[in-house]
């Protein structure tokens, strides 16, 4: 059962508590009050302003499951408040598995600050949880996808178009792409969402269960990444890697060295992005 009264104050106080500098916005001269908006919440997480307000008062709806992860997300919840916002909602706490879902509030807040770099955040299965708009410029919205292809380990062994290397590059990022994952399966274990998706990739892909087999292992650093991109042509980026140990996710941030030909084209797809 939903406690309507809570739920609202307790949105309402992380509103107020979460500042226009945590998520990247200047504050600005016209804003009177500490915390955010309203509109403000809605937009992080990608509802009606109309349908978040109602959740603010005791007459707002029932929450979905879906509805109370994007919330958790928007207001850079911990994981301790997210399950309390769960309870007030009157679901099931869900489980913490290490698989990522949740996104780190520190990652977030970094995220927030790099708007005009690509970078995104992933778990150790491949999943991409948040990107950058220029991220999403450079890669595509590696978000939208369902199933087993929303890892990038999935889809680069089962679907040669999301390839977005030169061809020449296919067969090194490959062994790449094989030893990220044994490093997560060597951590988590074949009875875990890291060994159902090898298992997965194992019947799908000959190729992947050939790298599989020679036990691949990823060395002290990866060389500079090139991604052929349709509207910018080839670009030389480095991919700099904050981790978050604790569930399991992945800050990258591509970078371009300056004054080279990659650092121009990268500019240029954030004005065409």
């Amino acid at each position: 059962m939903t406690d309507r009264a809570g739920l609202a104050a307790f949105l309402r106080a992380r509103r107020e508590a979460l500042q226009p500098e945590d998520i990247g916005l200047p504050r600005g001269r016209r804003r009177r009050t500490g915390g955010l908006r309203r509109e403000e919440v809605a937009a992080l997480c990608d509802m009606s302003v109309d349908y978040y307000s109602r959740l603010e008062q005791p007459r707002g709806p029932h929450p979905s499951e879906q509805m109370l992860a994007a919330i958790a997300r928007g207001l850079r919840l911990s994981l301790e408040e997210r399950d309390h916002l769960f309870r007030l909602a009157g679901h099931a706490l869900p489980r913490r598995v290490r698989r990522g879902d949740h996104l780190n509030p520190g990652m977030l807040r970094i995220l927030d600050r790099l708007e005009d770099t690509p970078a995104q955040v992933m778990n150790h299965l491949g999943e991409t949880l948040k990107q950058t708009r220029l991220a999403v410029a450079l890669l595509g919205d590696q978000t939208a996808y369902t199933g087993w292809a929303r890892s990038a380990h999935y889809r680069w062994f089962t679907d040669p178009s999301s390839r977005l290397v030169p061809e020449s590059d296919v067969p090194e990022q490959s062994r790449l792409m094989a030893a990220d994952l044994y490093g997560a399966y060597t951590r988590d274990g074949g009875d875990s969402p890291v060994g159902e998706l090898v298992d997965a990739l194992r019947q799908a892909s000959p190729d992947f269960a050939a790298l599989w087999r020679g036990h691949p292992v990823l060395g002290p650093s990866c060389a500079v990444k090139r991604f052929q991109h349709p509207q910018v042509g080839l670009l030389e980026l480095h991919c700099q890697t904050l981790v978050d140990p604790d569930q399991s996710q992945r800050l990258l941030v591509y970078t371009a060295v300056p004054g080279t030909e990659s650092h121009t084209n990268l500019q240029l797809l954030s004005v065409l992005g």
